[in-house]
């Protein structure tokens, strides 16, 4: 049954998700805009850092990019919505600056939204929406 719902659970990440966001390197080789880190530590208990890349061309033009990070359950429905390390912003259509590196990260304590409660054992998907590209991975939670 869990791997049931695991396969579907992707499946359907997956089938949502638009091309992935690439820019052209020199040499004519295609590098990614946004690149989703692995979460680490992996597995964790009881918090965990997502770290993401933005490439400087999602700033061209004055233009500034809007990121969302959100992390779901094997059942779909949106756990936590981390925030970003340093601000402790939540991550939700947040208008990010270049920060010179395109580094960043995310923090989510393992708790899951509007209750405080610790998140159960299990896996989970996390997603992050820039511009409207999507990217998403998997992580494991055990106590």
């Amino acid at each position: 049954m869990k791997t049931t719902a695991w396969a579907l659970l992707t499946l359907g990440l997956i089938s949502l998700m638009p091309a992935p966001a690439v820019g052209q390197e020199q040499g004519g080789q295609e590098r990614p805009l946004v690149k989703l880190e692995r979460n680490y530590p992996n597995p964790f208990n009881p918090e965990t850092t997502i770290p993401f890349v933005l490439s400087e061309e999602l700033w061209a033009e004055g233009n500034r990019p809007v990121v969302s990070l959100r992390i779901y359950n094997v059942l779909a429905q949106l756990v936590a919505m981390p925030v970003l390390l340093g601000t402790g912003e939540p991550l939700v259509g947040v208008e990010l600056e270049w920060n010179g590196t395109g580094n960043y990260a995310a923090y989510w304590d393992g708790t899951v939204r509007d209750t405080g409660r610790e998140a159960a054992s299990g896996v989970y998907v996390y997603q992050i929406t820039v511009n409207g590209f999507t990217a998403s991975k998997r992580m494991t939670v055990i106590k």
